[in-house]
């Protein structure tokens, strides 16, 4: 189950009015993404061919009162139409004076992606005869481009439907110029989070589950709290970490940076990894050198076996 702290949703507040193009593979939850934006109070615009990109910002800049952010999807839908329009525009965006612009580049992995084309029993945009996994494979292929040039790439494989929606409201609202730290702990091995932009491995503590009545529980019960955080080398990663990223995050935010994604590993995600990052928030929610960020923890493996 995931933790995750509620923030109200804010209208961009930028000095230059942004532009976010979200992009991706077919089934890894742009249209979730695009209702995220929405509500966080973007004009958003779906499967819009991409010579008009250009058009729309004209006539949001002029508008009076107009949208501060303006969002859209253009994905493999119009790449069948308009070829290799999209990489062109964003060079236009890119030179546009007075907008800020954010490609966003959504993908999963081909087992998440087909699994999620057989629950919903939608065909693939790009699939001949049926074969969706030759058609996610080439979609792939064909993107890759796009993804190199990504501001931000959001991996949503194995995430729940909740979890998707959490994930890409909170990146909604960072885009308003706050910078939004997420601390995801997980199991190495269920596999290493692929959008992390820092990892700390706490493999080297004693392992709660190797003790039958620790075994059980999880990080959040207070046994294997105390357990974890009383090892003296806890306490001692717990202080060198906390100073790191208390240098860190003051320094991103200066950068403009507004998404940091720190994760903790374990064996599991059970036990070690969900005690460190619960101690972690607490440490960093008590002060960061004066700068404002929306503080947010997520268990990725702590239903997991």
């Amino acid at each position: 189950m995931s933790e995750e702290a509620s923030q109200p949703t804010r209208t961009p507040t930028a000095d230059r009015r942004q532009i976010v193009i979200i992009t991706g593979l077919s089934g890894a939850g742009k249209s979730n993404a695009l209702r995220a934006f929405e509500d966080a109070g973007y004009f958003c615009i779906d499967n819009l061919p991409p010579r008009m990109i250009p058009q729309i910002m004209e006539m949001s800049a002029g508008s009076p009162g107009g949208p501060e952010g303006v969002v859209v999807v253009a994905d493999i839908r119009g790449r069948r139409y308009f070829g290799g329009e999209l990489e062109r525009v964003i060079g236009e965006v890119e030179a546009a004076e007075g907008w800020k612009k954010r490609l966003l580049f959504l993908e999963a992995d081909d087992a998440t992606l087909i699994r999620r084309y057989k629950e919903s029993r939608r065909p693939h945009p790009a699939a001949r005869g049926g074969d969706v996994l030759e058609a996610i494979r080439s979609e792939r292929r064909d993107l890759a481009p796009l993804r190199e040039r990504a501001d931000v790439v959001v991996d949503t494989s194995g995430y729940s439907a909740l979890d998707v929606r959490l994930r890409f409201k909170r990146l909604a609202e960072s885009l308003s110029g706050r910078l939004t730290v997420s601390l995801i702990s997980f199991g190495f091995k269920h596999g290493a989070p692929l959008d992390v932009d820092t990892l700390f491995d706490v493999r080297f503590l004693p392992n709660p589950h190797y003790d039958p009545s620790l075994r059980p529980l999880t990080g959040r019960d207070r046994p294997v709290r105390e357990a974890v955080l009383g090892h003296p080398d806890a306490r001692e990663f717990l202080e060198r970490v906390c100073g790191l990223l208390s240098f860190l995050i003051p320094r991103y935010a200066a950068e403009g940076k507004t998404y940091f994604t720190v994760g903790i590993g374990c064996t599991g995600g059970r036990h070690r990894s969900v005690a460190i990052a619960e101690e972690l928030a607490r440490r960093l929610g008590s002060g960061r050198d004066g700068v404002e960020v929306d503080l947010y923890v997520r268990h990725r493996d702590l239903d997991s076996g």
